[in-house]
Order: structure tokens, then sequence, then C-alpha cells
């Protein structure tokens, strides 16, 4: 990715996510104090994963699960998720905190999802392009696994399925967007994940 797409690429976040929260802090609010009642715990959960150059940073989302102890997997039959949680994690609601962390400059709107240490950061040397890359709350490899925490809901060993097939077909999957990169096709991802 040249330096002019980069710019062009930040500039676009920064418009986007600055007119999005604008837009959307009411459903935000009000999301936020559902969560807070429905899960008995903060209303927005925090954790650290793994942002551009390795840098770890805090994403922000609507808490969809009860806090209790488990697996950095989710599948949809996890016993944590909320009846609001589930709701919110269909629909996508709980992403839209995330717009502050593309205004902070930690995410973009397109890009890899933000992963927990453990993944990104223990790329090989010859994938280790991607975290030049901001995060994203959406993009290719997203779109395609769309329906992950049914198909892992549906392994006996999910965490291993994860570990030897999802992931590294979004690693494929995302080495193929940096090598294409154009701000028309961020903003047909963006738009297929609107669409639903």
């Amino acid at each position: 990715m040249t330096m002019r797409a980069k710019i062009m690429k930040r500039g676009f976040d920064i418009i986007a996510s600055a007119l999005g929260l604008l837009l959307l802090w009411p459903v935000i609010l009000v999301s936020w104090l559902i969560a807070r009642k429905d899960t008995g715990a903060s209303g927005f959960f925090q954790q650290q994963r793994v942002g551009r150059h390795g840098r770890l940073f805090w994403v922000v989302k609507l808490r969809t699960m009860r806090p209790v102890a488990g697996t950095s997997i989710t599948t949809s039959n996890d016993a944590r998720i909320t009846k609001w949680g589930a709701r919110f994690r269909r629909l996508k609601i709980d992403e839209l905190p995330q717009l502050w962390n593309v205004l902070k400059g930690e995410m973009s709107f397109v890009g890899p999802r933000p992963d927990v240490p453990g993944y990104l950061d223990k790329l090989p040397p010859k994938h280790r392009a991607l975290l030049e890359l901001r995060p994203g709350i959406t993009g290719p490899a997203t779109l395609k696994y769309r329906n992950e925490e049914e198909i892992l809901a549906a392994q006996p060993d999910p965490e291993r399925y994860n570990d030897e097939v999802i992931w590294p077909d979004k690693v494929r999957i995302n080495l193929e967007y940096l090598e294409s990169w154009s701000m028309g096709k961020d903003i047909g991802y963006i738009l297929k994940t609107v669409r639903g």
C-alpha cells in the first residue's frame, strides 16, 4: 500500500467515524444501558488486542456476555451470551463503540479483525506485512466468516478448528486484501456489512 493510499484510507476513517459517532451516539447510549442491565456489569467491554505494528490497544465493544471465565473462542451456543447480547451480535450493534477506536487511529473501518495476543503477533516473517494494516471493523475475511460462531459451534473442537482452518484462511484473505487494496473495495466491504 502506497503512502498516498494510506493517507486516503486514514482520511476516510477520520471523517466517517466522526460522522458515525455524531449520528449514532443515541443508539450507543441506549444499547449501553440495556447491556449494563442485561449482563449485570459495565455496559462496555474492553479487551487488549493486537494492533498496527504489533502494538496492543484496548478495543471497545458493547458487552454481550456475562463476565465469567471462558475461552477467547466464542461459539453461537456459548452460555455466556445474554438474550440482548445475542441480538446485539446479530445486528452488529455491539461493534458500534469501535468507531471511537477508528477515530483514535487504533483501527480502520476495513482491515483484519483485531485479535487477542497469540495470533497476529505470532505470524511468521512472510506474513508479517499484515501488521502494516490497522485492524478493521469489517473486511473480506470478516464477511466470509460472518457466521463464524455457528461454524465453530458445529465443530467437536472449536479452538483447534479455528487455529488450523479458519485462522490460516483469514491470513490468506487479508494478505490478498493488502496487495490489492483500493478505496472502492473498502467502500464495497462497508456496504456489504451494512446490508448484512
